[in-house]
């Protein structure tokens, strides 16, 4: 009996140090879910033209995402870069642009839908360290284009780049918006993995609460009561962390994934009124 015991006890030794390899190898594979290219790019760029956006291409004129065309003879006074969530692709988050972008018949915004490295046609791999660079680059690249404010929109994964960059350029970005944002990558897994020794793990760690001390800006969070991914605990435990200028919105009945965002929605209007308002000194001005 005791020999018995011993050989399963043995077995789940094994099996459990097998499942955290398993995991500790896969696991940006688990993080990231990147859309293949939705079409050839002749195609994409025509899909985008009639939505009005056009490719946003960098210095090596290589396309980083989609940018909003605004209406002609409007130059919008701010601009909004958003990095979106872990799954799909840039083209998917047309909603922003809608969303922010009818504000004042789109004098007020312009928006950019950044694509990661890995995702869509974009070449690289994703990673912290690969996506934040990346983002690094795009700010940087819109900052020399013009002196118009540049803010951020961080959506569930995009959360931690958007408050990675906050943190890493303060003095070029002029606020962010959060929707459904956690705390803290470690934390999230921890909660669906409380078996696996995860903080120990993880590559990626996305330390949201770390980064926004270094930033002082105006930071909106848009809450999902039901948020099932990142739970509503860790989107309320960043908030609260956050010692600079800040406001919520809360969709009580939503999950992650299902967050109202119809454009006339209330909520876009004084989100972007909460952005804009916030003109201390050390926030970039036009």
């Amino acid at each position: 009996m005791k020999r018995f015991f011993l050989v399963l006890l043995r077995s789940i030794v094994l099996i459990y140090l097998g499942t955290v390899f398993i995991f500790g190898s896969l696991q940006r594979k688990l993080i990231y879910f990147p859309s293949r290219p939705l079409a050839a790019e002749n195609k994409m760029a025509q899909l985008a033209a009639s939505v009005g956006f056009e490719p946003w291409l960098d210095a090596h004129r290589q396309r980083i995402g989609w940018k909003q065309v605004p209406p002609a003879g409007v130059q919008p006074k701010n601009r909004m870069i958003v990095f979106h969530g872990n799954a799909g692709c840039a083209f998917d988050r047309e909603q922003y642009a809608k969303g922010f972008g009818h504000l004042q018949q789109g004098a007020v915004w312009q928006t950019f839908l950044f694509e990661y490295p890995g995702y869509d046609s974009r070449p690289g791999t994703p990673s912290q360290e690969s996506f934040c660079a990346a983002g690094r680059a795009a700010v940087e690249q819109l900052a020399t284009e013009d002196s118009r404010p540049i803010y951020l929109t961080g959506e569930s994964l995009g959360s931690g780049v958007a408050c990675a960059l906050a943190g890493d350029l303060p003095q070029k970005i002029s606020g962010i918006f959060l929707m459904t944002p956690f705390a803290s990558l470690g934390e999230v897994a921890s909660h669906h993995y409380p078996w696996l020794p995860i903080r120990l793990m993880l590559h990626d760690r996305w330390d949201n609460i770390a980064a926004l001390r270094k930033y002082q800006g105006p930071v909106a969070v848009m809450i999902a009561g039901q948020d099932e991914v990142v739970t509503a605990a860790q989107s309320e435990k960043l908030y609260a962390s956050y010692a600079g200028p800040k406001q919520r919105w809360f969709d009580t009945d939503a999950t992650h994934n299902t967050v109202s965002n119809s454009t006339f929605l209330p909520w876009w209007q004084e989100v972007s009124d909460f952005l804009i308002t916030d003109t201390r000194p050390h926030l970039s001005s036009p």
